[in-house]
């Protein structure tokens, strides 16, 4: 994958979480700008994205840790790099520990 398709997708990536966090009715504060997304929670603890473009990898920060995902072409989808999770069932098991909502993140062709 091209550097640019790399930022196209992780772009489109972003925009998806942040469109699920902006539809749901939660009080949470979204940041989105110059690659990275935080999720600021209710009890004022942070989901941070940041874009890798040296390695191609989305990483995700979370009050239990660091975790990296590459996408993965044949589904579609982003994959953590250590176990195969999904980043869309992570992201919903993290954010529901974190944040004390449930939360489902359908990111599936991201």
């Amino acid at each position: 994958m091209t550097e640019s398709e790399f930022n196209d997708l992780v772009d489109q990536t972003l925009e998806q979480i942040e469109e699920v966090l902006d539809d749901a009715e939660t009080d949470i504060d979204v940041q989105l700008g110059g690659g990275i997304l935080t999720i600021i929670c209710e009890n004022h603890s942070q989901i941070i994205f940041t874009r890798q473009a040296p390695v191609q990898q989305l990483w995700l920060a979370t009050k239990s840790g660091g975790f990296h995902f590459d996408y993965d072409n044949e589904q579609s989808c982003w994959i953590r790099d250590s176990n195969g999770d999904r980043l869309d069932q992570f992201l919903s098991q993290a954010y529901t520990e974190q944040a004390g909502e449930t939360l489902e993140f359908d990111l599936t062709g991201a």
